[in-house]
Parts: structure tokens; sequence; C-alpha cells
């Protein structure tokens, strides 16, 4: 039963000039005095979620957005600034870029917060998929098995550091600890300081549901975000049934859709039609963006080729919001339509207990914090007062 509302802020400026035949994707550069607006963005938008009864408040982890997209390079620095912009509000890490940090500089510095917030932090990993942050950082992504390696071993370190008092690993991409003397003995083990001090509540995005993939997340008791805007809303049934029969191969039976959370973008409106016409550019925008790094897979190379350029994007065949719409991967319409969809959502997943509503990039703030507030008044108090 949904009970829990979420939403996500990757970082994006407001933008102007949007949609298939705006300004391209690598043609805008904004000055740093407008990529620091994030962060006043990303304040009144907290603020907003607190007051209106949100649950979590999902942050996203790049580098070198020049081009004002995702300009949050430490999440966990801007969740302990949020909580104490707020009172109630938790704030996710969606997601830490695992292979671009030491995996004990990202397990110390998450429990410091965890420390510092009381808890109000929820932990989050994955793998990445901007090879220019990635690969910049000394990390492999254009090789696929080798990223996942290293992942998978920085995972299995950080909640070692986090579930033992002291520990050590030995594997192929990390000794720990090093094997030095220290200080009259043999170093065997470390201790993290901080730990943290609270239940770790890990989550990691799904995007292909390999079978390895899931019964890693199984094996670690990882929840699973899926979509939000880039995911393709036919997948999302198999998907959640992968990630089901994961935990059933690992000795768990689960409801389907428990330890899920489902993203949508959203619009409100009147009607559905007017909800679509305000929602078309911004949609189009997200997927300039996303299209590119071979985050949708309906995409074919042609098609690819041609957002690039906003002469020929229009006239591509490129996917509309009247089609996402449709298959129900993007709400548009009147709060009971809203309702209607996510009720029938509730049935389908009969363990699924929270949802997240969100905005595609290039949303201007007031939008965010007016349809926000308008969901929280007309949509959530169908779920959640079911629970009060």
């Amino acid at each position: 039963m949904i009970t829990k509302f979420d939403s996500l802020y990757a970082g994006h400026l407001d933008m102007d000039n949007i949609g298939y035949g705006g300004t391209a994707v690598n043609s805008r550069v904004f000055p740093n005095e407008r990529l620091v607006t994030t962060y006043s963005k990303a304040r009144n938008l907290a603020r907003l979620l607190d007051r209106c009864g949100y649950d979590t408040f999902w942050l996203a982890e790049h580098h070198f957005q020049r081009e004002g997209y995702e300009c949050i390079p430490n999440v966990l620095m801007l969740a302990l600034d949020l909580a104490h912009q707020t009172e109630r509000l938790k704030m996710g890490c969606g997601f830490n870029i695992t292979p671009m940090w030491h995996p004990l500089r990202l397990a110390e510095d998450f429990a410091t917060v965890d420390v510092l917030t009381g808890g109000r932090v929820r932990f989050g990993v994955g793998r990445g998929y901007h090879t220019r942050e990635v690969e910049t950082f000394g990390a492999p992504l254009l090789d696929q098995r080798a990223n996942r390696e290293i992942f998978e071993e920085q995972v299995e370190i950080i909640f070692k550091a986090f579930n033992n008092a002291a520990f050590s690993h030995d594997g192929k991409h990390y000794t720990i600890p090093a094997r030095v003397p220290y200080r009259g003995y043999d170093l065997k083990d470390l201790t993290l300081v901080p730990r943290p001090v609270h239940p770790v509540e890990c989550w990691q995005p799904i995007q292909s549901a390999t079978p390895r993939g899931m019964d890693f997340m199984a094996k670690h008791g990882i929840k699973g975000l899926i979509g939000g805007g880039v995911a393709e809303g036919g997948a999302m049934r198999a998907v959640v049934e992968a990630y089901r029969d994961a935990h059933r191969r690992a000795g768990r039976e689960t409801a389907l859709g428990e330890g899920l959370c489902i993203g949508f973008h959203f619009q409100l409106a009147a009607t559905q039609e007017e909800a679509i016409k305000a929602a078309a550019g911004y949609f189009e925008e997200n997927l300039k963006m996303f299209g590119p790094l071979r985050l949708v897979r309906s995409l074919s190379e042609e098609q690819i080729d041609a957002m690039a350029d906003p002469k020929r994007a229009p006239y591509a065949s490129l996917p509309t919001i009247e089609e996402a719409a449709g298959s129900g991967a993007y709400l548009c319409g009147p709060p009971a339509q809203m309702i209607d969809t996510l009720m029938r959502l509730e049935k389908d997943y009969p363990g699924l207990e929270r949802v997240s509503v969100s905005h595609p990039m290039g949303a201007s703030e007031s939008l965010m914090l007016e349809q926000l507030e308008w969901f929280a008044a007309e949509v959530m108090p169908a779920f959640t007062g079911r629970a009060r």
C-alpha cells in the first residue's frame, strides 16, 4: 500500500528555449553565478517538501556539468545543509557514484552526516553513466564489466565498514588495511570512525535489471529506485518482477513491489490535454539530455544523432509526451486522474509503499514549487490519509 511520497532533484537550472527544437545540449554553457543557483533552488524545494509532508528528497551526484543539468557534486554536503533548513524531511543520496570515491571515504562521510542529522539521510550507491566524470576521476565506465566489478567490491567494503567494529578486506582492487607497521605493531584491521549510529537504508537505481545486478542487491538488502523519467514505462513490470525473483533466489519471499520506489515525472492541470501541452518542452529537454547517454534503449543511433541538431530533432520521429502520458510513464492530468493511476499501480504491486514525483530537466523553480504543493494538497491525502 502506498503511504510515502518522495521527490527527486538532480540539480538542474531553470532553462529557456527548451525542447527538441531548442538550444542543443552541448551548446548550453552557463556561468558560475547561474550554476550556483542550484543550491538556493534545492533549499526552497526542501523547505516546501518538508512543510507539505513528503518523506524523502532525493539528490543526485554529478560533476563538471557546465550545461546546467545535474549540478550537485557532493550530495552529502548538501544533505547536511538541507537538514538544517528542515525539520523532518529525509535526504536521499540518489546516488553517490561509488566508482568515483574511495569506498572508505564515502563510508566515513555518510557516517558523519548520519550522526550530525540524527539519521535523516538515506544511503545510495550507483555505478554512473557519464564518461566525462567517471573516467576523469580515474574509474572505468566504457568498460562496463570492469565498472561493475569495482563497484561491487567497493560496496562490499562499505558494508563491512558499517557493520563491524573492526574489519579487513583482501580483494582484486583493494587491500584494507595497508600491510604496514603502525606504532609498534603490524596493521591487520581498521575501524571506521565514526560508524553510522542509525540503521543504514541503502538504495540503488535499477536500469537494466540483469540477474547479476538484482542478485547483488538482494544479497546486501539494497532497495531499488525505478524510473523517474528516463526509464521506459513498458519495462516496469519486468523490472519489478526481476527484483522479487532475485529475493526469491536468495531465500526470501517478498510481495511484488516490496523494497522499491517507483518514480514519475508529473504535470497537474485541469485536463490531460492542458497538462501535456505544459509538459511537452520539459519532456523533450529531458530526452535530449539522457538519450545520447544511452539510457533510453528504444532510441536508434539515427534518432540519437538527430537529437543534437535543433533543426533535425523536431522531425526525427522522437518519443513524444503524448506517448509517455498514454503509457503511464509521465503522469499528466487533474488530481483525480493521478489518484486513479496510482491506485491501479498499488493494485498491480501490492508490496509497493513508496512513490517519487518530480520534474524533468529545465523545469523552473516556480513551476516545481507550485506543482509539488498542489500534488501534496490534492493527490497525497488519498493515500497518506489511510495510514493515519
